[in-house]
């Protein structure tokens, strides 16, 4: 089998880079562990600045989950920040501004941690292809909030919100090269192969996150690993892939800093 290199560089990740950010969403916005630093020590402006985006990225994904795009305002994206209308407005232009910096944000976080998990794989593209599917599902189902904002919600938001899925879909295909096997197909249908893959199997992690039942994205692996891996390696070889286990690797989950049981605290 060929070899599966990090998507995104054609090598391993360094072992010394530096953890993945939060997922948005995995803290609660008004988070006390970021409250702004007033007084002798307080925080410069920049990180300010900073905090407060950090801080709106997760108001907004618990906001839109819970109420939906359309029905989501500056207002309640600020109070579940505790930030202020003027901070807001200071870093975004507006809703749309502020969820598509979130998505694009919560996109490359979740791009990473599939990016180190198919590199860490090792050598076979099967398991780097299962690897990087079951962080993709796990990270998702420990997020329940971002994943419905961003599977979901992202069709209410607009064209620009729709032209990014789309960017993001097409970024999925780093998954499929150059280290799987080719299908029979041309190579202009071997393309459209992979784009109908991953197109499938945004469409059903799509209806179950709608349907409420995220937290049942994991029981998809087999199926959706046999979904991936199928039309490359046959029929036989994609029900292996399906079937194999996990047994000792430990799962995945959003990074995720803040207990969301402590208490808030007031607006910066």
């Amino acid at each position: 089998m060929s070899p599966a290199p990090h998507p995104a560089t054609g090598s391993a990740p360094p072992s010394a880079e530096p953890a993945a950010p939060p997922l948005p969403g995995a803290r609660p916005g008004r988070d006390p562990e970021r409250a702004i630093k007033r007084g002798p020590r307080r925080q410069s402006a920049e990180e300010v600045a900073a905090t407060q985006r950090d801080r709106l990225f997760d108001g907004l994904v618990h906001e839109v989950a819970a109420r939906g795009y359309d029905n989501a305002r500056v207002t309640d994206i600020c109070g579940a920040a505790g930030v202020t209308r003027p901070a807001f407005y200071a870093l975004f232009a507006g809703k749309e501004d502020a969820f598509l910096a979130t998505y694009r944000h919560g996109t490359a976080v979740l791009l990473r941690l599939m990016d180190d998990a198919y590199a860490g794989a090792g050598p076979d593209w099967t398991a780097a292809a299962r690897a990087a599917l079951r962080t993709l599902l796990e990270v998702l189902a420990s997020v329940p909030a971002f994943a419905r904002m961003a599977l979901v919600e992202i069709d209410a938001a607009g064209p620009a919100a729709r032209a990014e899925r789309d960017l993001l879909l097409s970024r999925f295909h780093r998954f499929f090269q150059p280290a799987r096997p080719r299908s029979p197909l041309s190579a202009e249908e071997d393309d459209l192969l992979v784009t109908t893959v991953v197109a499938g199997i945004y469409g059903t992690l799509r209806l179950r996150v709608s349907q409420g039942r995220t937290a049942e994205l994991p029981r998809l692996l087999p199926v959706l690993t046999y979904a991936m891996t199928a039309p490359f390696l046959g029929p036989t070889a994609g029900g292996r892939a399906a079937r194999a286990t996990d047994a000792g690797v430990p799962g995945v989950t959003a990074p995720c800093a803040v207990d969301p049981a402590r208490p808030a605290r007031g607006d910066d």
